[in-house]
């Protein structure tokens, strides 16, 4: 099933379903004892995924939701393309402080179209309405119930019609802020620092000129970036190297009787379009498996941008995580920074919690002033914004804001886990996360703990693993691993985790451990 276009008529009946969500907005995210039905429907649409079992094990990144019934008249419906483990959903339930699982567990329903492909699950969703009209039936107050998607497209607003309830997310015609270019445009307007480039770029031609231009605006450009309007977590990003290419003053001079303008740039003349289109061809891509051909077919096909690659001695990629209430109140809630691997360095891996206190205050501020752009538009819920920041000679950090993610994101699920199981509070102004006992609390978390060795064990042989040694999350000293992505185990030797420590070193000794752990435990299969 491809994206429709939702009718005027259904967009009048999708904005006075999110009217709702004011009178709901204290019983969100926020934990109380008026009765509510959270539906869960953690459906991704990302082309890097292309096997059903990534796609489950995604799915289930997001059951730290299933905290949510820490509120005791709470009732959340998770939907997952397979049907979770009863032992995964076990390990959740038995997370939850002060509350009696099985008492959790009435509370708890898991409808699944048992499709384990690696479509989108709404799209699984749509197909099936008995599915739909079950899933309704579960909602035992529509007035008191909202939808609570992974990311928002015109699928996700298409189920929330049909089963009546707002849904706490970005409309999807909001899409456009969110793309590459849009952010450029966003950043610009804003007065938020950004790397130099070019958005609406179209196709190969689009890309040469803008690399020419770029390169007589700043000479000393070693690298640069492509992205794709629509690439998530680097999966469309690619580097163009332009070292060793002759001097930008000799290729004006060589060519200044052989260029003409375009919207102001200069378009570099035949031997030069040659050269730069022989470093196009040799770019790299972070998608395994990507080739130029079908890499420039999607270029022309989605658009997207090119700009420096900022590049320094000491160089880190923070993120701020922030969202904006039904009320139209902007809130800063975390900084990261991003581990990041992959051919070109640009994969998210995992993050770092809280972001360094040397910049943290600093891209928060940044953040701020997107955030207040956005909810002047009109967008609701949760969203990142990513950030490089490179350390001057001065000592001081620059930052550079890279791209606005409308969505949830790989530091949601860590940071919210940690934040119900804690019930601590972030402080934009020092950075730092505070538990209520005074303690600090930090973490270290990864989608990515992978070895092929790992293939041998069950989430029930990870569940002994962590309890014989002792690593198992601990509600009286609030610290130790909390593992997700479960089922990818068997699969694909794959599973992860957030480390919770009382400082950054014991946050990372506590992830380290576990790996060691874990490595150890599979060794001699």
């Amino acid at each position: 099933m491809s994206e429709r276009e939702i009718p005027k008529a259904s967009s009048a009946e999708f904005d006075r379903l999110q009217k709702k969500l004011v009178p709901l907005w204290k019983s969100i995210e926020r934990f109380n004892h008026d009765p509510q039905t959270i539906v869960v429907v953690p459906s991704m649409s990302i082309d890097a995924i292309d096997s059903g079992a990534v796609m489950q094990a995604y799915e289930e990144r997001f059951l730290f939701l299933l905290l949510l019934l820490r509120q005791p008249r709470a009732r959340v419906i998770y939907v997952t393309s397979r049907t979770i483990l009863s032992s995964i959903i076990d390990y959740y339930l038995d997370l939850l402080p002060g509350v009696i699982p099985s008492h959790a567990r009435l509370r708890l329903f898991l409808p699944s179209p048992m499709d384990g492909s690696a479509r989108p699950l709404t799209e699984k969703l749509l197909e099936r309405p008995r599915l739909i009209e079950h899933i309704r039936s579960l909602i035992m107050d529509p007035d008191r119930a909202h939808l609570v998607p992974f990311n928002t497209t015109n699928r996700e607003k298409e189920l929330a019609l049909r089963l009546g309830i707002p849904m706490y997310g970005a409309d999807p015609k909001f899409f456009p802020l969110g793309t590459k270019s849009g952010c450029r445009k966003i950043f610009m307007d804003e007065g938020v620092p950004y790397p130099l480039g070019r958005e609406d770029i179209g196709g190969k031609e689009d890309l040469i000129e803008a690399i020419a231009q770029m390169r007589v605006t700043k000479p000393s450009i070693k690298q640069v970036m492509v992205k794709l309007n629509e690439g998530v977590s680097g999966e469309g990003n690619a580097v163009i190297d332009l070292t060793g290419l002759p001097p930008v003053a000799g290729i004006v001079d060589a060519v200044c009787s052989d260029m003409s303008t375009r919207a102001g740039s200069p378009i570099p003349a035949t031997k030069d379009k040659a050269m730069l289109e022989d470093r196009l061809r040799a770019m790299k891509f972070e998608l395994q498996g990507a080739t130029y051909e079908n890499y420039m077919k999607k270029l022309q096909e989605r658009k997207g941008v090119v700009e420096e690659r900022i590049m320094g001695e000491e160089f880190r990629s923070p993120s701020v995580q922030l969202r904006v209430t039904p009320l139209g109140k902007v809130e800063l809630l975390s900084t990261h920074d991003q581990l990041l691997g992959g051919p070109t360095g640009q994969s998210y891996l995992g993050c770092v919690f809280p972001a360094d206190t040397a910049y943290a205050p600093l891209i928060t501020r940044e953040a701020a002033k997107i955030g207040r752009r956005l909810a002047k538009e009109g967008v609701i819920g949760r969203f990142a914004l990513d950030f490089v920041v490179v350390r001057a000679k001065d000592g001081t950090w620059e930052p550079y804001a890279i791209e606005i993610n409308l969505r949830k994101g790989g530091t949601t699920h860590p940071f919210l886990t940690l934040q119900f199981l804690t019930d601590g509070t972030y402080d934009t102004e020092t950075g730092i996360f505070t538990a209520p006992n005074g303690q600090q609390k930090f973490f270290v978390a990864s989608d990515h703990v992978e070895s092929p060795r790992y293939r041998t064990l069950t989430p029930d042989d990870l569940f002994d693993i962590v309890v014989w040694h002792n690593l198992h999350f601990d509600q009286t000293r609030q610290t130790g691993v909390v593992f997700h992505m479960m089922s990818a185990l068997g699969e694909l030797g794959r599973t992860g985790l957030t480390a919770v420590g009382n400082s950054h070193e014991d946050a990372k000794a506590t992830y380290n451990r576990a790996i060691a752990v874990l490595d150890e435990e599979t060794r001699n299969v």
